[in-house]
């Protein structure tokens, strides 16, 4: 956790850095981006793979860290914790799963890692490695776990058994061979390219059809809502932000979790630097992104209904190159419930099943391309700022906890094999 490298995979030319942390994290012969290896062979014992990256985000000191983002540093308030970029996101779960593996001297499971250093770009190469090995390496696992989100409360712990997919959305609108000169010359006389609104007031996406596939609420996920534990002040704190859209907890989980969202993340071919300039662009590329949930048709985003209405004799060109579908477990699969004994015993109290608002895309490609059960068990709070300033973990005991409880679960489970084939 503490090399001094910025291992940030999504510029290029820090990839160097990214390799050596690679050389740090376990002592591979290879340095492929992507690094298997395995703890343990004893057919007696379950196999679980863990997954995750020990790429980053950027991180600068002077936009808001409160120490240096590429040292590790423990700070003693109320609780210890351990700050640094990619504390929680995800050189700390690596960290953590490693100890817990050291800490056994005969280790209950045999553990197999995957860890990846271009998670953050897009995790280039990983399907393909997961086909290449599914045979081998995967052959005899029985379960893969993930630990790469964060719980929904500051205290309270988690188990995610869904998130939404994402896509990436680019619309092209160009009104004219070249820009015109000056705006009041032009304007209120021909179709100019900027985009109109994509959503309304209320976050409701203006594209026609798009709710139409979203499964209909039924009236059990409504109660799961209600009896998840969500504090709305605590999340507005942590989200920065001074008011919600919505005002009640089951709103705000729904809008995170069921319904789609969508954000623009930037136009070109307007004037962006500082001053203003009084141009009409010949051509403006919007560029914005669909978290979008099981079930929904994507292919309503390209359909020109809409705009072939306004009678404008503008281009629209519309095209999707990046996407990631949404990823469902099964919540009552074995491995899950192994897990919440994990978070009784150490926490104390029942962990909440919930959904993530974001994208996991490793999660469903694991499930896809092994067939095996994934379950993703997040250790972070809230608070602890993954993709942020101040990024911290608090703590690890989770794993070991979680380590015990499989290995109850396999001699259960063989227990009751014997039990039948006897009778």
């Amino acid at each position: 956790l503490d090399p001094g490298l910025t291992i940030n995979s999504v510029q290029p030319h820090l990839r160097k850095e990214v390799m050596q942390m690679m050389a740090l994290a376990l002592p591979f012969s290879t340095l492929s981006p992507q690094l298997p290896h395995e703890w343990g062979k004893d057919p007696q014992n379950p196999t679980v793979c863990f997954y995750s990256h020990v790429d980053v985000q950027p991180a600068k000191k002077e936009v808001g860290w409160n120490t240096d983002p590429y040292t590790l540093t423990e700070i003693y308030f109320l609780i210890r914790n351990l700050y640094g970029c990619g504390a929680t996101d995800n050189k700390g779960p690596v960290l953590a799963w490693i100890n817990t593996v050291e800490t056994f001297r005969a280790v209950p499971v045999n553990f197999k890692f995957v860890i990846e250093s271009m998670e953050e770009a897009g995790s280039l190469e990983l399907e393909k490695l997961l086909d290449e090995e599914n045979q081998g390496f995967f052959s005899d696992v029985d379960h893969i776990v993930i630990s790469e989100n964060l719980w929904l409360s500051n205290k309270k712990p988690d188990l995610t058994y869904g998130s939404r997919g994402n896509a990436l959305v680019l619309v092209q609108v160009g009104c004219g061979s070249k820009d015109l000169i000056h705006s009041g010359t032009f304007g209120s006389i021909i179709h100019e390219p900027l985009l109109d609104s994509l959503v309304d007031s209320t976050d409701y996406i203006q594209i026609p059809g798009i709710y139409d596939s979203v499964a209909a609420l039924t009236e059990e996920e409504r109660k799961l809502y209600e009896s998840i534990e969500f504090d709305l002040e605590e999340h507005r704190n942590n989200c920065g932000v001074k008011k919600f859209l919505y005002g009640t907890k089951e709103e705000i989980l729904l809008h995170l979790w069921y319904y789609p969202s969508l954000s623009v993340h930037r136009i070109e071919g307007a004037f962006h630097e500082p001053g203003i300039k009084t141009v009409i662009p010949a051509k403006v590329i919007g560029k914005f992104s669909i978290h979008h949930v099981p079930h929904m048709d994507l292919l309503v985003v390209k359909e020109q209904g809409v705009f072939s209405k306004r009678n404008s004799p503008n281009k629209l060109k519309v095209s999707m190159p990046l996407g990631a579908k949404p990823w469902l477990a099964d919540a009552n699969d074995l491995l899950y419930k192994a897990a919440r004994r994990a978070i009784k015993l150490v926490f104390g109290e029942d962990p909440d099943f919930i959904c993530d608002g974001s994208t996991i895309p490793v999660a469903r490609m694991f499930q896809t391309v092994t067939q095996r059960s994934v379950t993703i068990l997040p250790i972070g709070a809230a608070d602890d700022g993954e993709h942020s300033q101040n990024e911290k973990i608090r703590g690890t005991k989770l794993f070991a906890a979680f380590f015990l409880e499989i290995e109850k679960l396999h001699w259960n489970l063989d227990e009751t094999s014997h039990t039948e084939t006897i009778s």
